[in-house]
């Protein structure tokens, strides 16, 4: 039987030769666009991958902490507290691409609601911001406000807007809360995410689509504002300003790291290709200051009671050890929030008026004045001068008066230790007389005016002694009216640390702040006080201290004491200069500066009033002192002379 061969139909040649077509196109646009792919924009997905895959990151070390004594005395157990440390704060973010306008509003609603105006600039203009004759400044701030978050949270197509830089767990929560219309109390904080309170740590996390936070690690200051003006704050960007945080921050920021890798397959590890690509970060280092908590606590407290009492427009207070120059407190009024720095309306308020603030001194030169007479040999205690009341200087045309010469007149022949005690100007010119203008200007510079102290604060000013540098073409008016604080411009600090040299018997010691810095592996240097020069002899200085001890005894000063000790000091009341020359009319600075016991002295202090209600430091300053004496003694556990 024959096998009958079939032969495929036209039709079935056509699809065969179709499909081989198709695969064969198939095969060309593969080729092609591999071709595309692999070899025309290789470099270009070569570039993408790798950028999926690798990790090129900075690495932040941890900022420095700042530290301060509990006990400055080393008799006793000595502690640590910390002003400046570091802790997470959530940096507030919406994705407003997710938002609608109708989202865009209300959350702008409740941002104003919880963190007011927020980050926003001062120089912000808002636009389309409705005002009207009768908006108040409330009215218009919110409007700004609003308008402010509204240009955050409206961009379109953006994906990521910082809201909020720094916000605190309490109003984070507060925040998201009123977000979802949930009560206020009733989210919490767990493990970096927001949870409804009670539910267990399986639960599920709130979130609100459009908005997130992270959680940085950033400066914080347990102690608010306790000591703000010496501490400074720390910016967003991790730069210290004003204070400590300025002057130390290099040691502080550490040294950023770098970290250059790839992920893993799985996305959740980063493997370090080489140590080429790897800085570890270097950690800042720890400041321990010399301040004593406890008294810098009660300092400042003492400070803002006065407010009430004296009403004074701002004020600063100093206490330091004259024996090796150490700050043992330094308080300011008014002060801010360093944690809430971006609050502050005046930036005035940033600057430490103790280094950054000159001012005629008033009568607290007088002490000066009367050292270098002393130093010099040309008065004692018992010198006498005849008073007038008032004395005509060559070259001015009015005479210069005593400050009670409308009420008291002349006083007649007075002694040295009298022209203290009831402050008198005369007198005050009558010692610079006797050594000449020259020399009283060579101790004045001798005693640290007209020059930096170098303490560690940024923003220090040297003062203005000029009138008194120019040798022997000074002039007697100059000369006259320095003798007695006036035409000469001085920081606080200054005038503190000459009345230490006089507890230090004679010597000036520089002021500092840190005893100690901590670095990363432990090491420590340790900061050793320092002398910067004699300035009058120890002779001189017993016997000015003395004499301080008499004006506190039976002068204008009796309410600067202590019981049961022998305290010397003295009063300032300066005149303000005013802008345009001559000074200001009833308007005075308040200075007490003293020291206490006599003999020894513990401790050196300086009270600064600016503007008080009362016309006389005695009825202002001298009391401040006189509290913050009292606790002193009791504190460092001096035995009563009396």
């Amino acid at each position: 039987m024959a096998i009958r061969k079939e032969v495929p139909s036209a039709w079935q040649n056509s699809r065969l030769r179709y499909l081989i077509a198709v695969l064969f196109l198939l095969g060309l646009a593969m080729a092609a666009r591999l071709y595309y792919l692999q070899i025309i924009k290789a470099d270009f997905y070569s570039s993408k991958a790798d950028k999926q895959q690798r990790v090129d990151t900075q690495l932040l070390p941890r900022r420095g902490q700042i530290w301060v004594n509990n006990y400055s005395d080393n008799q006793r157990k000595n502690e640590l507290s910390l002003l400046a440390t570091y802790r997470n704060f959530a940096s507030i973010y919406a994705v407003p691409k997710d938002l609608s306008p109708e989202q865009a509003n209300f959350l702008a609603e409740k941002l104003y609601a919880v963190f007011g105006a927020g980050d926003m600039p001062d120089d912000y203009q808002a636009e389309n911001t409705a005002t009207t004759s009768s908006s108040t400044a409330d009215d218009i701030l919110k409007n700004r406000s609003l308008s402010y978050y509204l240009a955050h949270l409206q961009k379109a197509n953006d994906p990521y807007e910082i809201l909020i830089k720094k916000s605190g767990d309490e109003d984070l929560l507060r925040f998201y809360a009123l977000a979802l219309n949930l009560p206020e109390n009733s989210l919490e904080l767990r493990n970096g995410k927001i949870y409804k309170k009670g539910e267990n740590a399986v639960g599920t996390n709130v979130v609100y689509q459009g908005l997130g936070f992270d959680l940085v690690p950033q400066r914080y200051y347990p102690e608010n504002s306790l000591g703000a003006q010496m501490l400074g704050f720390v910016n967003y960007e991790n730069q210290g300003n004003y204070g400590l945080e300025e002057y130390f921050n290099g040691d502080l920021k550490g040294r950023e790291g770098y970290l250059k890798g790839n992920k893993n397959a799985s996305g959740s590890e980063v493997v370090r290709v080489n140590n080429k690509d790897y800085i570890k970060p270097e950690n800042g280092s720890d400041l321990i200051l010399t301040i004593d908590r406890a008294v810098q606590f009660f300092v400042c407290k003492k400070l803002e009671e006065g407010v009430g009492k004296y009403k004074f427009e701002s004020g600063t207070i100093i206490v330091a050890n004259p024996k090796t120059g150490a700050i043992i407190a330094l308080c300011s009024w008014p002060n801010y929030n360093p944690n809430d720095y971006s609050k502050v309306d005046d930036i005035k308020v940033f600057m430490d008026p103790a280094v950054s603030s000159q001012y005629e001194p008033g009568s607290v030169f007088k002490v000066i004045t009367m050292s270098a007479a002393l130093d010099q040999g040309k008065v004692s205690p018992t010198t006498t001068y005849n008073d007038t009341g008032q004395v005509m200087i060559s070259g001015w045309p009015k005479p210069i008066s005593n400050s009670d010469y409308a009420k008291s007149g002349a006083h007649g022949v007075t002694d040295m230790t009298t022209v203290l005690n009831l402050s008198l100007n005369t007198g005050a010119i009558f010692a610079m007389e006797q050594i000449g203008g020259k020399v009283f200007g060579d101790y004045v510079e001798r005693f640290g005016f007209g020059k930096l102290t170098n303490i560690e604060l940024a923003g220090e000013l040297k003062g203005d002694i000029r009138s008194l540098s120019r040798g022997d073409k000074i002039k007697p008016i100059d000369a006259a009216t320095a003798s007695f604080g006036q035409g000469i411009a001085v920081t606080p600090l200054q005038m503190l640390m000459s009345y230490a040299a006089i507890a230090n018997n004679g010597i000036l010691m520089r002021p500092y702040l840190v005893r100690e810095i901590v670095r990363p592996d432990d090491s420590r240097v340790t900061v050793s006080p320092q002398e910067v020069s004699r300035v009058i002899s120890e002779r001189s200085a017993r016997t000015i201290r003395a004499m301080l001890a008499d004006v506190v005894e039976n002068g204008h000063s009796k309410r600067a004491g202590a019981a049961g000790y022998y305290v010397g000091g003295k009063t300032g009341t300066a005149q303000i200069a005013a802008p345009n020359g001559g000074y200001l009319e009833n308007q005075f600075i308040h200075t007490f500066i003293g020291m206490a016991p006599i003999d020894n002295p513990r401790f050196v202090m300086l009270v600064k009033l600016d503007k008080p209600a009362d016309k006389f430091a005695e009825s202002s300053a001298a009391p401040i002192f006189g509290e913050i004496a009292d606790f002193l003694l009791k504190y460092y556990q001096v035995p009563k002379e009396r």
